[in-house]
């Protein structure tokens, strides 16, 4: 992409108030806090950030958690009130509406000549107005073009709020639309009903109608706007994200594309069938719809354009699509219903994909902007007016994390609502995780923050100069992705180190093992390791519940400057096997209804696969153990006590055919067919009521049997916490099972070639001094640097871009080509000392309420005796009688709460309510939690809802 430089009229400042309102000035209405800050422009050189600390400013920007830093064009605007998902301008461009999630603040009206807000909708202590429906869509709200009403999407309908003069609002109105009875499939049993999950609607000129993409019903309603009677239903492609009215055409993007037919390759998206690609199981199809409004009756048409069309922007007869996983933006000549333009957003010549095209605008002065998404970046490009000649690239101007929506005001001023602000760098959060354990308060993934940001666009000559700075913001240089070009024979003769240069080189290692594990902060587990940056503090399952884990970092490293990148486990298994969290899970933040996880769910996909397929494209081979997987199939009544008693029997020398016994064997299955067909099906996925020492057994029978593939992936989810035995046995299970995992490797064959990566998906239920995105990681090898302490940049994506350095695999997308690989973690002399697993100092069967059949745990336990585990046991399951009926309660509730089983799903409890649940069962149900007044019933927990949608479900 070229920087094409034209003569423009010099930038002048703007004239409205609040944008020269002194730099770090705060400014307080209501509950919300709002930073406003001056942002300059400045670039640095670095790819990796050196010792810079997530949370740090240096004179590149403010270091956040994704590998980027951030310093946006302008000044902005930060709410620590949650996560902005989709915002709009008011006709008069007053006021900007933006729906938020995460922090029980569902609407924020912001002032924009004063950057202040005036008023605040949802469920929080202190705002505006009460709103007990706390689900937002993926799209924002809509003003009616009087500028007199605005209606939120919400999941089950819209909400009409009147707006007054002033832009606060008046009573508001729910509007209701119906949800859809489908029959159950096989792959999903438990779905029987489709919700509405409205997407961004238009009004008719005059203003009497509302269209309404209905997204999870693939059809797009009108709405009377005074009465919300639905007048008209048409039926479009899957999932309607947004609608753009031209004259008298309704244009639909379908986020799923076409409907699937005859002979296709299909993989489901909430309850419709996806045309996909055989083998990665990605979406394969992107269509318009173009509805006659002036012919209601008449049939609906399409245009083919990229992969998940999103943002919709109309201006004169052209319309532009963001083609959010394509990297591209389709230009439809409206005259003709056809595409005569496609408009590349792949700046970095290094990398084609995930750049994620979300949001459209044009300015009067013959600009198009479009937000990437993952670039924190606007790309600028020239329009000349005619959708057939081609635009010119201009360059990029930063913006904060993750630009979602623009809007292009008067006098050359553009606004950008930014999804994630500035990282979770808002109020700390508190975290109690039970028995053994001190109540924890500092950063979390959890305080999330947004922004806008606000600028006077700048001449074309000098966009070039914000180009250099969104470069190195991102890390992208001419020469990051070094692919040999050797030929094979030539390649071979390079020396084997263990990170190579150059992707193809040869490695000293050739079996990788992934250990994806759940939820724990550095501090969490590691702040008591004085080597380290920890705060002893915070360290709820320190050395005692985790020995392992330390004697691993002991002997083989210490890193105490890694990052996970999701907020939860939603996103996070997206960033470890992804390189990424795509578009869809982002902007599905506030509902989370058509998927959480995206494991079943095709639109969740990058159109480059996932660290598995790219493994193979490089040759290798790949085995899975429940990482990734959707369908677990286990019997049903079967329980914590017996995978425990079959572990433990079979450690003890008993008969290993007891693991795979038919009353508790999995059948587990994957929709994706690549991952399905390198699946160990006996091997469970995320369920808290199967311990962690029996993934390991079934892992180590297969790698006793048939050795590893080279890269090698489990799921180990114990530490998740919320399953029958207290949080310190679950993590404590954990631990011990990735000390017999490595101590099997270790004493193997293997050992000498190989590498096992102890990763977090993420590490939202914990507190953590510097940031909540800081994790717990382990380099385990004899090519590991031994025994020091690595203070580097490290995060989720620089340790996939390892990975794949080392098995010769492309990078997935953009993040993942940027990221320089953790060579300090490497050494070219090994040790191949092994590693001998630490008995656990915590009984595994802790907190149990029906003692597993073969008896309470003491093996490994030193001086525990037998009395002491009863002891133990009373207090944890013991219940005063006047506590009996909450108790009750709270047993209920947890059965709804997908801890285990075939409907089992990480992170569904609400935080607040896992945090009482989890002290009430530690303190024998006679202590309320800090700072209650008493012991809460599950339905009276402040701030909670049943079932929740904000991260934590």
């Amino acid at each position: 992409m070229q920087v094409r430089r034209q003569r423009r009229s010099a930038t002048r400042a703007p004239s409205r108030p609040f944008w020269h309102r002194r730099p770090g000035q705060l400014v307080v209405v209501g509950i919300a806090t709002l930073a406003v800050l001056s942002s300059g422009a400045a670039y640095g050189t670095t790819k990796v950030f050196g010792r810079h600390q997530v949370g740090t400013t240096s004179a590149a920007g403010l270091q956040i958690s994704s590998d980027q830093v951030l310093k946006p064009l302008g000044q902005r605007v930060v709410t620590r009130y949650g996560k902005f998902m989709g915002s709009t301008v008011s006709p008069d461009q007053r006021f900007l509406a933006a729906s938020s999630t995460d922090k029980n603040v569902v609407l924020q009206i912001i002032d924009l000549d004063r950057g202040t807000p005036v008023w605040l909708v949802g469920s929080a202590a202190g705002v505006n107005q009460k709103l007990a429906d706390r689900s937002v869509g993926q799209e924002g709200p809509t003003y009616s073009p009087d500028g007199k009403f605005l209606w939120l999407p919400q999941a089950t309908g819209l909400t009409r709020f009147p707006v007054n003069p002033d832009g606060t609002l008046g009573t508001a109105t729910t509007i209701a639309l119906p949800t859809k009875t489908i029959t159950p499939s096989s792959t999903s049993p438990d779905l029987d009903e489709l919700a509405p999950l409205p997407g961004k609607s238009v009004f008719s000129a005059d203003g009497s109608t509302l269209y309404v993409p209905v997204n999870g019903q693939n059809t797009v309603v009108a709405l009377d706007a005074t009465t919300g009677e639905v007048e008209q239903t048409w039926d479009v492609g899957i999932a309607p994200r947004a609608l753009a009215l031209v004259r008298n055409k309704l244009y639909v993007s379908n986020e799923g594309g076409r409907t699937a037919e005859a002979g296709d390759t299909t993989i489901e998206s909430y309850g419709t069938r996806v045309p996909a690609n055989g083998v990665k199981g990605t979406s394969t199809t992107g269509t318009v719809s173009v509805i006659n409004t002036a012919a209601p009756t008449a049939g609906v048409s399409s245009v083919e354009v990229g992969l998940h069309p999103t943002a919709l922007h109309a201006e004169g007869n052209a319309l532009f699509v963001t083609n959010t996983f394509d990297d591209t933006v389709s230009v439809i000549d409206t005259d003709v219903d056809q595409v005569v333009q496609t408009i590349s957003t792949k700046p970095w010549a290094s990398s084609k994909v995930g750049y994620q095209p979300n949001s459209v605008a044009t300015t009067r002065d013959g600009h198009l902007l479009v937000t990437l998404g993952r670039a924190n970046a606007v790309a600028v490009y020239r329009y000349h007016g005619d959708p057939q000649e081609p635009v010119d690239y201009l360059g990029l101007l930063p913006t904060d994390y993750y630009p979602a929506d623009l809007a292009s005001l008067g006098g050359g001023d553009v606004v950008v609502t930014n999804t994630r602000g500035i990282d979770a760098r808002g109020p700390e959060l508190a975290f109690d995780k039970g028995q053994g354990t001190v109540l924890a308060t500092g950063h979390g993934t959890h305080s999330t923050t947004a922004s806008l940001t606000r600028f006077t666009l700048p001449a074309d000559q000098e966009i070039a100069r914000y180009t250099k700075t969104v470069f190195a913001q991102n890390g992208w240089t001419k020469n990051d992705v070094k692919k040999a070009t050797a030929k094979k024979a030539t390649a071979k003769k390079a020396a084997p180190v263990p990170v190579p240069e150059r992707v193809g080189d040869p490695s000293t290692i050739e079996h990788v093992f992934l250990l994806v594990k759940e939820n724990r902060t550095y501090d969490q587990v590691y702040g008591d390791d004085a080597r380290g940056n920890g705060d002893p503090t915070l360290a709820q399952f320190g050395r005692r519940v985790t020995p392992n884990q330390h004697a691993l970092a002991k002997q083989f490293g210490l890193y105490d400057n890694f990052y996970d990148v999701g907020t939860n486990s939603a996103e996070g298994h997206n960033w470890v096997m992804q390189g990424d969290n795509p578009e869809y899970t982002e902007s599905s933040a506030g509902e989370y209804i058509r998927s959480y996880d995206t494991e079943n769910d095709v639109l969740g996909h990058q159109r480059s696969g996932f660290l598995w397929t790219a493994v193979q494209a490089a040759g290798g081979t790949a085995r899975n153990f429940g990482e990734f997987m959707a369908f677990e199939n286990k019997p049903e009544g079967a329980t914590w006590q017996q995978y425990y008693c079959a572990s433990t029997s079979v450690e003890a020398g008993g008969n290993p055919a007891q693991l795979t016994d038919p009353d508790i064997r999995v059948d587990e299955q994957s929709p994706i067919p690549s991952l399905n067909a390198i699946s160990n099906h006996d091997a469970p996925q995320f369920d808290t009521d199967i311990p962690d020492l029996y993934r390991y057994q079934i892992w180590k029978q297969e790698f006793e049997r048939k050795g590893p593939a080279n890269l090698n992936m489990m799921w180990l989810s114990s530490d998740h916490t919320g399953g029958p035995v207290s949080p310190e046995a679950q993590v404590a299970d954990g631990d011990v099972a990735v000390g017999k995992i490595v101590d099997e490797i270790s004493h193997s064959k293997y050992w000498k070639n190989s590498v096992v990566f102890v990763v977090e998906d993420d590490s939202q239920d914990g507190a953590d001094h510097v940031d909540g995105h800081r994790a717990p990681v382990q380099v385990i090898s004899p090519w590991a640097s031994h025994g020091k302490v690595d203070s580097t940049y490290y995060s989720q994506i620089t340790m996939v871009r390892t990975i794949e350095q080392i098995l010769g695999a492309q990078p997935l997308n953009q993040k993942v080509a940027a990221a320089t690989p953790m060579y300090g973690a490497f050494t070219q002399k090994p040790d191949y000392k092994p590693f001998t697993t630490r008995p656990n100092q915590v009984p595994l069967t802790e907190g149990i309420q029906t003692p597993p059949a073969c008896g309470p745990d003491t093996l490994g336990l030193k001086g525990v005796a037998a009395e002491k585990l009863a002891t133990t046991q009373e207090r944890a399951t013991a219940v005063p009688a006047a506590r009996k009926a909450v108790a009750g309660a709270w047993s209920a509730w947890s059965r709804n709460q997908h801890f285990g089983g075939n409907s089992a799903r990480p992170d569904y409890a609400h935080p607040e309510q896992m945090n009482r649940y989890t002290w009430y069962r530690t303190h024998g149900w006679t202590k309320p939690y800090p700072g209650d007044s008493t012991i809460y019933a599950p339905t009276e927990v402040p701030g909670a809802a049943i079932p929740g949608v904000d991260g934590d479900r």
